[in-house]
């Protein structure tokens, strides 16, 4: 059976060299994250008490955000739902989780003996409490320890990832997360942390860093600020782009794309005339889990991504608008190099006569969302730094018109101004 496998994929290669064209081949990477289920449509509180009967969890510790915990009975629901497993609750996340937030984290965990962290938040506290339980594992107590466990670059822009090399290496205590934005990251067992002195964000992976569930909860979404809401719904809109835009890409991860990016777009219209439509957002939410599943598969993203890192860590600018600003531009710098990636975004957003860019201009223009590096408060000054820390970022070396240096970086920023 080897020897026909063989012959017969020697026989289709052959003939595609022979009409020009090579059949695609690649990998998708299921092993990646260690999610076991998502739940979704139903209130967190009945979803985590199932849970932790279900894995027979002990000491649950809730890491919330600061709004929902002071401002809601959200939390409140949770911990009562917890009955004698909640252990402590916990809040303050700062954004881009900076790293003095994630010790903080890792001695909450510590100093109840928990066996699940519940991360209730946008995307700051789901990286928070993802990279908190690999702290623990690693007897991590401060913050410049932290540098030991990221994900460095090389000079030719390969990732080395020091967490490769170590037997065990995975967090042993549990995470389940209920997203209330649109960022997706609770999905990928990668995360990042902000280093306070350089303002990088960095990147930290394991594949049991993901969570064990997470949970879509449409309702408890209600009190996110719409700006936030929409911001990260454009961010994971920016995932499914840069995927159909990549070279290293494939027609599974394309599929999900497209239909993701046609999920959030209609869903985030929707939202922005009714923000009590739960059906409209939860599309958002089912969006962004469609839109995140290509790059747990292992396809990389561009420079909207990599820039978005060092914009939200050095330049305070919010994760979600990173994308609101970035996307556009970057997809109109590589249509100038080939836009034969960019015809399915065309397609998914129903652009007709417009370019990909401009369809995604308007849109995010539409939903009332910043367009320019001036709007978001970042000058011209900033752009060096910028584009140096981009050059280190775990993506900025993977973008589909090849990003040559530093210059590379500053024509795209020039444009957003």
């Amino acid at each position: 059976m080897k020897i026909l496998l063989s012959i017969r994929a020697f026989i289709v290669n052959f003939f595609g060299l022979l009409i020009g064209k090579i059949i695609m081949s690649g990998k998708y990477q299921v092993t990646l994250a260690a999610t076991e289920q998502v739940m979704f449509g139903r209130p967190a509180s009945e979803c985590i008490k199932e849970l932790v009967k279900q894995y027979k969890f002990e000491r649950v510790l809730i890491l919330a955000s600061k709004s929902l915990n002071e401002n809601t009975s959200e939390i409140s629901n949770i911990e009562a739902a917890l009955g004698r497993h909640h252990a402590a609750t916990i809040d303050g996340i700062q954004p881009h989780a900076p790293r003095a937030d994630v010790i903080k984290v890792t001695d909450a965990i510590r100093s109840v003996n928990a066996d699940l962290v519940v991360t209730v938040g946008g995307g700051s506290v789901t990286d928070a409490g993802k990279i908190a339980a690999l702290l623990v594992k690693h007897n991590v107590t401060d913050s410049s320890q932290m540098e030991a466990l990221r994900i460095t670059m090389t000079e030719t822009g390969e990732m080395v990832n020091p967490l490769d090399n170590m037997v065990d290496a995975g967090p042993d205590i549990a995470i389940i997360c209920v997203p209330t934005t649109l960022s997706g990251g609770e999905f990928n067992p990668l995360s990042g942390a902000t280093d306070e002195v350089s303002g990088h964000k960095q990147a930290y992976s394991h594949r049991e860093m993901a969570p064990k569930a997470i949970i879509l909860d449409p309702a408890i979404t209600v009190h996110t600020p719409e700006w936030l809401w929409i911001s990260t719904g454009v961010r994971s809109i920016d995932h499914c782009v840069e995927t159909l835009a990549s070279h290293l890409s494939n027609d599974f991860a394309d599929g999900l794309a497209a239909n993701a990016l046609r999920m959030l777009s209609e869903g985030l219209k929707q939202m922005k005339t009714d923000p009590q439509d739960l059906d409209a957002r939860l599309k958002c939410q089912m969006g962004a889990w469609q839109s995140m599943v290509p790059i747990i598969g292992g396809v990389p993203m561009g420079a909207s991504h990599a820039i978005g890192h060092i914009l939200g860590g050095a330049c305070n600018v919010p994760h979600g608008y990173t994308s609101c600003v970035m996307s556009p531009y970057v997809l109109e710098w590589n249509r100038a190099h080939d836009e034969s990636r960019q015809v399915r975004i065309c397609e998914a957003l129903g652009a007709g006569e417009k370019t990909a860019s401009e369809a995604l201009d308007e849109l995010i223009r539409m939903l009332g969302m910043p367009r320019t590096l001036t709007e978001v408060g970042v000058s011209e000054d900033k752009f060096d730094m910028v584009a140096d820390l981009t050059l280190e970022d775990i993506w900025g070396r993977t973008n589909p018109r090849p990003i040559v240096d530093a210059n590379s970086i500053k024509e795209i920023l020039k444009m957003a101004m």
